[in-house]
């Protein structure tokens, strides 16, 4: 057990060395993530780590799909909720059903039922690949808010299709009608489940005397205890940590009313969901060795022949959904022609950005070892190996190419949506006249008995003024971009530099460690503010 943890653990460490590659060479991590899983089982003499496939499904998914919904904002899911249920719903279905009929023809010994549930695995494109590709990309919004709600709930709908597959191939019965009325049932009740936890949790954080650490901890329990809470009633715990999710993060500003009870939680789910990304790709690096020799009667070069043709037809189906989609309700309704048309880029990009990651891999790797018999599941390691091909073509062949065909088209906002600095500017001008009134109508005696206060004051007079010219500024001159990003640059140099000092100072010993620990928090508040980084 110790040489298995110590070796899971250093080849943790080579994945975060590759990652900081990733970002030196601007690179999208997930990327180098499947490149590392298929590196790590080329290592020879490495050992077999056999993990409970029931304890992968518990263990990962559940955070990582409450993350996805904790950052998807609700009133933009809301606003493009059509296209987003097309291609989390309708896709999801279309892809999973093309798919297990193609994979029952083209694999011999596959059953329909197996079919099914490599198609339930193979169909959701993940978010974190998406969204790590089209960082700083200038991508339109709505092209960025319809794969980030398209990825949160697909998730829920392909591993739905996914439980009715396995239960069907656990079973050796499947009716196509009665599991479409199961399917609204377990979802519907996952939903209720879901929202009746998340009050229960939302009461604690706000009405309870939480610390920011036991804020952290309740968080990152919460998914676990929906997930478990609704499958305890055999209803859908995916719908039930997804629901949870955007109802806990659209009450956020209610919840976690402290900058440090923010910062802290914020540390915590960054880390964690990058140490479970980086592990399912260690841990099918680890198992791939025995799964290739598990292949049975296919040979790898089948195992990659069908991977290959499962991932053209997994593109091919995006592409034959997406364009359909974006324009069939536009012709047939008037209300939504009054949105912008996104045109041929919008669509094109939206279907090349159909990457598969972990949470396919994660659910690929959760299929049971053994039948409810005791005997073998069948084909496990060819679903498997096949589920690897298609996130390794997805995301190497696409996820590589994005970039150069968002340059090439000259993707540009195709909605009427005010520039980041326009709006950070707005927003600044807003407090601060917020706190001038509040200083005006409520402390203004003090003012002048404060000297403290009077300079506050003085200081939120200027602020507003220069404010006000900064935003005219931003509204009609474009140059002034330039010159941000340059007065950016440097206040982030300074920001470094006194970093420097504050290490420097510790050293010394003069001041303690307490006090320098606040101005490093001050320091990265400000860097916060310029860089943005939270998600």
């Amino acid at each position: 057990m110790h040489h298995h943890l110590l070796l899971v653990l250093a080849l943790l460490f080579v994945v975060f060395l590759l990652v900081m590659l990733a970002q030196r060479i601007k690179v999208a991590y997930p990327i180098f993530l499947v490149l590392a899983g298929l590196g790590i089982s080329f290592i020879p003499g490495i050992p077999v780590l056999h993990l409970d496939p029931e304890l992968i499904f518990l263990i990962f998914l559940p955070p990582l799909l409450y993350e996805a919904a904790w950052y998807t904002s609700w009133n933009d899911f809301w606003k493009w909720k059509r296209p987003i249920a097309l291609l989390a719903f309708g896709l999801v279905f279309f892809t999973s059903t093309i798919i297990a009929y193609t994979s029952v023809s083209l694999i011999p010994g596959f059953t329909l039922a197996l079919g099914f549930l490599l198609g339930g695995i193979v169909s959701p494109p993940d978010a974190v690949a998406a969204a790590t590709v089209l960082k700083g990309m200038g991508v339109p919004k709505r092209i960025l808010t319809i794969l980030e709600g398209e990825s949160l709930v697909n998730d829920a709908s392909s591993l739905i299709v996914f439980k009715f597959a396995l239960a069907a191939v656990l079973t050796g019965a499947f009716s196509m009608h009665q599991a479409v009325g199961q399917f609204f049932l377990v979802a519907g009740m996952g939903i209720v489940i879901g929202l009746a936890g998340a009050h229960i949790v939302y009461f604690i954080h706000r009405f309870l005397p939480t610390t920011p650490a036991i804020d952290a901890a309740l968080t990152v329990m919460t998914p676990y205890i929906l997930f478990l809470a609704a499958e305890q009633f055999h209803y859908s715990g995916v719908m039930a940590v997804v629901s949870g999710g955007l109802f806990i993060s659209w009450r956020s500003h209610e919840i976690f009313q402290t900058g440090s009870t923010r910062l802290n939680m914020l540390g915590v789910w960054t880390t964690m969901i990058f140490v479970m990304n980086a592990l399912v790709f260690v841990l099918i690096g680890l198992e791939l060795p025995e799964i290739i020799h598990g292949l049975g009667n296919y040979s790898i070069a089948d195992g990659i022949r069908y991977g290959l043709i499962i991932s053209a037809i997994a593109i091919a189906l995006r592409f034959l959904w997406i364009y359909p989609a974006a324009f069939v309700p536009r012709w047939l309704s008037a209300s939504i022609r009054k949105d912008p048309s996104p045109g041929w880029k919008g669509p094109l990009i939206i279907g090349w950005a159909g990457m598969r990651g972990v949470v396919s891999l994660a659910t690929a790797l959760s299929i049971p070892l053994l039948m409810t018999n005791g005997a073998a599941f069948p084909q496990r390691n060819l679903i498997i190996f096949i589920t690897f091909v298609v996130i390794f073509v997805t995301l190497v062949v696409q996820g590589l190419t994005l970039p150069f065909i968002i340059k090439l088209i000259k993707l540009k906002e195709i909605d009427s949506i005010s520039r980041s600095e326009e709006q950070q500017a707005g927003i600044r001008l807003k407090l601060d006249e917020l706190a001038l009134n509040l200083i005006d109508n409520h402390h203004l005696e003090k003012v002048t008995e404060n000297e403290l206060i009077g300079f506050y004051r003085d200081g939120l007079n200027t602020s507003i003024t220069d404010g006000r010219k900064h935003l005219e500024s931003l509204e009609c001159d474009e140059t002034e971009l330039a010159e941000i990003h340059a007065y950016h640059h440097v206040l982030l140099e300074i920001y470094a530099a006194q970093r420097k000092e504050l290490f420097k100072l510790r050293k010394e010993k003069f001041f303690s460690d307490e006090e320098i620990r606040k101005a490093e928090l001050q320091l990265d508040l400000n860097e916060l503010k310029i860089t943005g980084h939270g998600h």
